[in-house]
């Protein structure tokens, strides 16, 4: 009696969390009821059930290179015994298809000492209008600072251009891969220069072994005191349906003052008010 009791007040809990986030913070609050459910599934049942609850047939893990998600938790990975995570910041887009999510992470293997990092899932809608993960990639860190309030972007009232045709979807990613394929291009020459004309003023910075670092000009004194160069190539972009937010992918040399390490990244774009694209969240993480 005494487990089944405790069952029902785990769904409980769940139901009234995904309720209350909602009603909170109106749409970008089913996104992040979606990411602590699955969070507090994780908690309670391990991290094996929680990640396969939030996964489909399109759903990718950097692991670190992109891998399907179905068939990496199938395949009964060594996957930690605890993980728990905590969002940070979340946006979402007008069209209520297309989110992302940021957020402190740990994770452990029984006997083992717990280990820090911070987790990145973009997020799709399916048909029957449930949250599932589109990629999901982390980097690890020696833990200590955590941000210490969620921020978030809730969508804006206004309408957006319906597009009906396959090619006019595909030629608005294709902007955003341009945008990427500009970005990466200019990293080649400086590091500096780059981020301080791709990123958007709040932007967030992800990095190994380095707790987030939030702003553009905590990023690039960042970037300068690495005395970083990248050598980035861009591979792939998507874009929201109602078009103001996107990600793309790739692979990256990056090289500072002390080290070189191959890396995968992903950027999150938004579309901003003067109509330019810059980058929001940038993550690297080691190849």
């Amino acid at each position: 009696m005494s487990h089944m009791i405790r069952i029902f007040v785990s769904v409980y809990f769940l139901l009234w969390s995904a309720s209350s986030f909602a009603q909170v913070l109106g749409k970008v609050g089913s996104l992040l009821a979606a990411d602590r459910t699955a969070a507090r599934l994780s908690a309670t049942e391990g991290p094996y059930t929680a990640l396969r609850s939030i996964v489909d047939k399109n759903s990718l893990f950097f692991t670190p290179a992109p891998v399907g998600a179905l068939e990496y938790l199938d395949s009964r990975p060594n996957i930690p015994d605890v993980m728990t995570w905590k969002p940070a910041f979340a946006a979402v887009a007008k069209s209520m298809e297309w989110g992302v999510t940021v957020g402190s992470l740990s994770f452990q293997r029984v006997g083992a000492i717990k280990r820090y990092g911070e987790y990145l899932t973009v997020w799709h809608r399916d048909r029957k209008g449930n949250w599932k993960i589109n990629l999901r990639a982390q980097i690890e860190h020696k833990g200590g600072k955590e941000e210490p309030e969620l921020k978030y972007i809730e969508p804006d009232d206004k309408d957006y251009t319906r597009f009906r045709t396959k090619e006019r979807i595909q030629q608005r990613k294709e902007i955003v891969l341009s945008n990427d394929q500009l970005l990466s291009a200019v990293l080649k020459s400086n590091a500096a220069i780059a981020y301080g004309e791709f990123l958007a003023d709040d932007a967030r910075f992800y990095f190994p072994w380095n707790t987030p670092i939030v702003g553009k000009e905590n990023i690039l004194s960042f970037v300068k005191k690495q005395d970083m160069a990248i050598q980035a190539e861009s591979l792939v972009a998507s874009r929201s349906y109602s078009g103001e937010l996107a990600y793309s992918y790739g692979t990256a040399t990056v090289a500072t003052k002390t080290d070189q390490l191959k890396c995968n990244y992903v950027r999150i774009w938004q579309l901003q008010p003067d109509f330019q694209w810059r980058v929001i969240i940038e993550m690297l993480f080691e190849a």
